[in-house]
């Protein structure tokens, strides 16, 4: 394998950094400038190709996105609420009922109702990764217990 002092070109100049001097410690400046000559033939230097996965998205492409990541949002928000007023009326306070296995459930509804209503507003299901899928059911989960909150509080207050 090639190492970087191996791979100098001929006549290429090298500049160098001096060493720092106790006395100017802000300061550095630049050495002498020396000629590096090639070890190596230039022949033999490869250099590795740079491959982008990335690809290029088109304007259109970038506004049907974030069109798509509104609609995601609000229909998760509007799950999430829905979830929190019927959770209210069903459970009230849900004093006797196991905390985890409610919210286990309102997340598993929440997840399929998702599954199936986004295909209906022409967002694809199948390109959704984990991440997405995180991401609208925290967004289902945070709006369910912010309304179940606000819902117990003036409850409370009557």
């Amino acid at each position: 394998m090639i190492t970087s002092r191996e791979c100098r070109l001929p006549f290429r100049r090298v500049y160098r950094l001096s060493k720092q001097n106790p006395k100017s410690k802000s300061r550095k400046e630049p050495a002498k400038i020396t000629e590096g000559t090639s070890e190596v033939p230039a022949a033999k230097i490869e250099t590795p190709e740079k491959k982008t996965l990335i690809k290029e998205r088109t304007p259109e492409e970038k506004q049907k996105e974030h069109r798509d990541g509104i609609i995601k949002t609000i229909v998760a928000a509007i799950l999430g609420t829905i979830a929190g007023i019927l959770y209210f009326h069903l459970y009230g306070t849900g004093e006797n009922n196991i905390w985890y296995v409610e919210l286990t459930i309102v997340i598993g509804f929440t997840y399929f109702i998702q599954k199936f209503l986004y295909p209906q507003l022409q967002i694809s299901t199948k390109e959704f990764k984990l991440k997405d899928w995180f991401y609208v059911e925290f967004i289902v989960v945070d709006f369910f217990l912010v309304v179940w909150t606000i819902l117990l509080n003036l409850s409370l207050r009557s």
